[in-house]
């Protein structure tokens, strides 16, 4: 599988509130390189793209399971908790889970990632109180 890189940040949840007003009053364009995935901490960043998930994603791009019944044999994961954790790893733009065949065939979006993070990425949007 050839490399695919997300780009991703870490903004605050007001921030990013902010940002998203500005960007949708045509206040601020956000530049071509900047991630369009955010997480509003280094901690819940660090829990979906944990070593066990990065595990998960290699099983995923070794193995091509065709259902989530195959994948939990090949990782020793309960169903349950792989549901869970392909359905946080897929609203991140990490998986996709499209249905084959009446059953859900995980496929890997993105095996690296580029983290971005610090003073302009925690707000990228002046703030108005500095005008």
């Amino acid at each position: 599988m050839a490399t695919r890189v997300l780009n991703v940040g870490v903004i605050s949840a007001e921030d990013y509130k902010k940002r998203t007003i500005a960007i949708a009053k045509g206040e601020y364009k956000p530049r071509k390189d900047e991630p369009k995935v955010w997480f509003e901490s280094v901690r819940s960043m660090s829990q979906v793209l944990s070593s066990d998930n990065q595990e998960l994603l290699k099983l995923i791009i070794n193995h091509h399971p065709s259902s989530l019944a195959e994948l939990e044999k090949i990782s020793n994961r309960k169903k349950s908790n792989l549901s869970r954790t392909l359905r946080t790893l897929e609203r991140y733009g990490i998986v996709e889970l499209p249905k084959v065949d009446g059953k859900i065939a995980p496929k890997v979006r993105a095996t690296d990632f580029k983290v971005l993070f610090g003073i302009h990425y925690s707000s990228p949007v002046p703030n108005e109180s500095a005008a």
